[in-house]
């Protein structure tokens, strides 16, 4: 199915968590010397503009990066980080463009990281390459299904990466497909950094996937749960009232972190009273 296209959401309160986490991530990954790999299996079109048709549909950036944006109060560090990032593809300080997450990966990468990015939409490939065309050599573009395309490329040659994992979830099975990548790619590079995003919804394979992350094994892995509910489920089950995201092989820095920044997340994004956050790990000490 290829129905489903980011730009309707880009910048929305998903995104936000999505790309402080994965700022974090690869800004932890860059203190070592020894280079690394980013590797997205969705990776979309690279950039989205704010003021096109896809985005002003839905305007969900409104209630997500929109409401950060106009913050001028002190910011935890997280987030002052990831506004950063922002404001560096909006200079006039006016916010028309919201970066996707091979953006935010690269503006934190070195020169001899590597990009490896997935995407399977045609219109969304052509924008991604024109996007990244100014990291040359660096990036390497596939126009695939990163679920099929992800396992040749572990481990790889650094053995140092981080695999972001987010597909739309508009089928069924990507919530199988989820969770079978996750096993091949823990068996074949178990000591890799695995983002997963999955969004709350009130559909039971939503609700389940949690759980059945927390059992993966091949071998045990240390893992860390962060979720952002921005408002009450709606009684008629429509739409998406929170998300989440399960890291592999946390920086054992990230939970500290995130104690900072989610309860500025719920304040600032929250919707109504049901606004919330949870943080969970079995991190080993």
């Amino acid at each position: 199915m290829l129905s489903y296209r980011h730009a309707f959401h880009a910048g929305n309160h998903a995104d936000v968590l999505k790309h402080v986490v994965l700022l974090q991530l690869t800004r932890y990954l860059g203190q070592k010397e020894k280079p690394f790999w980013y590797i997205d299996t969705h990776a979309g079109a690279g950039v989205y503009p704010l003021d096109t048709a896809h985005a002003t549909k839905l305007a969900e950036y409104r209630s997500g990066i929109a409401r950060l944006w106009e913050k001028r109060d002190t910011l935890p560090v997280a987030i002052a980080e990831y506004l950063s990032v922002i404001r560096d593809d909006n200079p006039d300080g006016v916010l028309r463009i919201y970066p996707g997450s091979p953006r935010i990966a690269l503006a934190s990468m070195r020169d001899d990281d590597r990009l490896r990015l997935f995407e399977l939409h045609g219109r969304d490939v052509l924008h991604l390459r024109e996007t990244c065309r100014s990291a040359g050599k660096r990036v390497l573009i596939e126009h695939a299904d990163g679920f099929a395309g992800l396992k040749a490329l572990l481990p790889p040659p650094t053995r140092r990466a981080l695999v972001l994992i987010d597909p739309a979830y508009e089928e069924k099975r990507d919530y199988e497909r989820v969770i079978k990548v996750l096993k091949e790619g823990l068996q074949r590079f178990p000591t890799g950094t695995y983002l997963l995003w999955y969004p709350q919804l009130t559909r039971l394979e939503a609700h389940e996937l949690p759980a059945r992350l927390k059992r993966l094994s091949a071998p045990k892995p240390n893992w860390l749960h962060v979720a952002l509910r921005v408002r009450t489920p709606a009684g008629d089950g429509f739409g998406m009232h929170g998300s989440g995201l399960f890291v592999i092989n946390p920086p054992w820095t990230l939970e500290a972190t995130l104690r900072e920044t989610m309860p500025y997340l719920v304040a600032t994004l929250g919707q109504d009273d049901g606004a919330g956050f949870s943080l969970e790990n079995n991190l080993t000490p």
